[in-house]
């Protein structure tokens, strides 16, 4: 069985049970430092560049660059700011390569930009609310777009989150927001719904979601999964974020079972060594 999924101007295809999306963080300041390029420091430029052909020759099905950190209390940073970061390390990944690349964004003014420089999709954590022209560009460029689902913003989001019911709460937001990049223009078999795994979300809440995914795949929609190295995996492990590589794995890999079809993910090459084994396992078990 193969996965095929439509970019801006191309069809991208996986053996594997889920994409790949690496994470490049053109900021001086995302959660990891193993993701960072250094925003404006010097040398960010070729590093960010390096770092992605490294995750496209681990097997990466699509880079995921973000010029602003959504880690939890941060803050906006400019237009200016995200476009300065951002858009060059778009360019020199073109002049080296034809990797797919997503733009994280939350701007319509970065993400113009970043279609003009090579862009295939965008991967907005704020599901096209924060930038009302930001569904009418994916629109009108035929721009994929990711829709994560988020309570309050980064800066936020962690001040004593709530829900009754979290899994229904956040499949039922999810579909609202897919319903409006539907009326704004977007393609149906062009939107992938994540549940925000760490966005405004308890401990338990993220536990249940990552149970459930069958719930919010079962909507149709194509749906991805966060959880790299992220706090939830370190309270389950008990470890720091540098040693949250084999729970990440374990999570991505029961994320996976549950119809989860993209992973959004710091190490490529472990990734698709767990996505390989699950499809061989799979493989021999349905003969």
């Amino acid at each position: 069985m193969s996965l095929s999924f439509r970019l801006r101007d191309r069809e991208i295809t996986t053996g594997d049970p889920a994409f790949v999306m690496g994470i490049l963080n053109a900021t001086p300041d995302s959660f990891w430092e193993g993701s960072r390029t250094g925003g404006d420091a010097a040398g960010a430029l070729e590093a960010g560049v390096a770092r992605a052909l490294a995750l496209a020759a681990a097997g990466a099905d699509v880079i995921d660059i973000g010029g602003e950190s959504s880690r939890p209390g941060s803050a906006y940073v400019s237009e200016e700011e995200e476009i300065s970061r951002v858009i060059p390390l778009i360019e020199g990944i073109r002049r080296e390569s034809d990797v797919p690349i997503s733009v994280d964004t939350r701007k319509s003014a970065v993400l113009r930009a970043a279609i003009a420089a090579g862009a295939d999709m965008l991967n907005d954590i704020s599901a096209l609310t924060d930038d009302p022209e930001i569904a009418r560009v994916a629109a009108e460029t035929g721009t994929p777009v990711v829709l994560m689902h988020m309570k309050g913003t980064p800066k936020t989001m962690q001040e004593n989150p709530s829900y009754d019911r979290v899994v229904d709460e956040v499949r039922d937001w999810l579909l609202g927001r897919a319903e409006a990049a539907e009326r704004a223009g977007v393609a149906r078999d062009r939107i992938v719904l994540d549940p925000g795994i760490g966005f405004g979300k308890r401990h338990e809440d993220n536990l249940a979601l990552i149970a459930d995914v069958a719930s919010l795949a079962s909507t149709g929609y194509p749906v991805m999964m966060a959880l790299s190295r992220k706090s939830s995996v370190g309270i389950m492990t008990g470890r720091e974020v540098g040693d949250r590589l084999a729970g990440t794995l374990a999570a991505n890999l029961l994320a996976v079972r549950g119809g989860a079809s993209w992973l959004r993910v710091h190490d490529v090459a472990e990734t698709r060594d767990m996505l390989a084994v699950l499809r061989e396992t799979e493989r021999i078990g349905r003969a």
